[in-house]
């Protein structure tokens, strides 16, 4: 099926760009979740390839985009995901890191390993999802966009959206997550001091002086970065994917 749907896009002649789909990869879904993929693809005028590559996908459409579709995340083995984002985002001037997140239990996981991992936030960007449908639909909506945005030299529009996803999606989400701090306070921590790194550094009195959260929540965000044993203890976070 995926043969027919290629040669479909070839002979279309208004192909909105090119996607190679690892060799690999591919051989590790179903043959239905591929179908779908192929399908998708050539509704929306992409052209599919198959490859030995070393991200999942690759998009060109102006633009070349890499990304790791995580569909199976393992909550007692994460590593390998940010180790292999890592690797990659050295070699791709443009990462994007989709993961799916069907169970909170896999949500919440995912939440903490991001801090805990120390990845910088939108290098690469992370994007959760709930499903495998939806996740390859957003990969293929962040393709067309980015495509777009280049033909229209309008990349400074799409940075500030990017950094409003990311800040949403995972920042503000893992920020939360530390006991007592409400979404505001969130918000208050990131505007004012920065990154995650940025607030783990900042010091109780930092804090009060930036912020208007009170002593005893400063004092409880300080500690919660600086000891072990309450920063890699589970959280129950509030949020879950959208």
């Amino acid at each position: 099926m995926i043969g027919t749907h290629n040669d479909v896009s070839v002979r279309n002649s208004g192909v909105a760009g090119v996607c190679m789909m690892s060799s690999k990869w591919r051989d590790e879904q179903h043959p239905s979740f591929i179908n779908f993929i192929s399908s998708f693809l050539s509704a929306n005028s992409f052209r599919l390839n198959i490859v030995p590559i070393a991200p999942d996908f690759i998009f060109n459409c102006g633009l070349s985009l890499a990304f790791m579709f995580v569909i199976s995340y393992d909550c007692n083995n994460p590593g390998p995901i940010f180790s292999r984002a890592e690797k990659l985002k050295t070699q791709f001037a443009h990462l994007y890191v989709v993961v799916t997140l069907p169970t909170k239990e896999q949500n919440d996981s995912f939440l903490s390993s991001y801090g805990r991992y120390d990845m910088n936030v939108g290098n690469p960007t992370f994007v959760p999802v709930p499903d495998l449908e939806l996740g390859f639909e957003k990969i293929v909506r962040i393709a067309h966009a980015r495509g777009v945005c280049k033909k229209q030299d309008a990349l400074c529009k799409l940075n500030a959206e990017e950094r409003s996803v990311q800040g949403m999606d995972v920042l503000l989400r893992v920020v939360s997550s530390i006991p007592h701090v409400e979404t505001h306070d969130a918000n208050g921590l990131i505007q004012t001091i920065g990154s995650i790194e940025a607030i783990a550094k900042a010091s109780k009195e930092n804090i009060l002086e930036n912020t208007d959260i009170s002593s005893e929540k400063a004092e409880k965000i300080s500690r919660f970065f600086r000891d072990c044993k309450v920063f890699l203890s589970p959280r129950i976070l509030k949020s879950v994917c959208n």
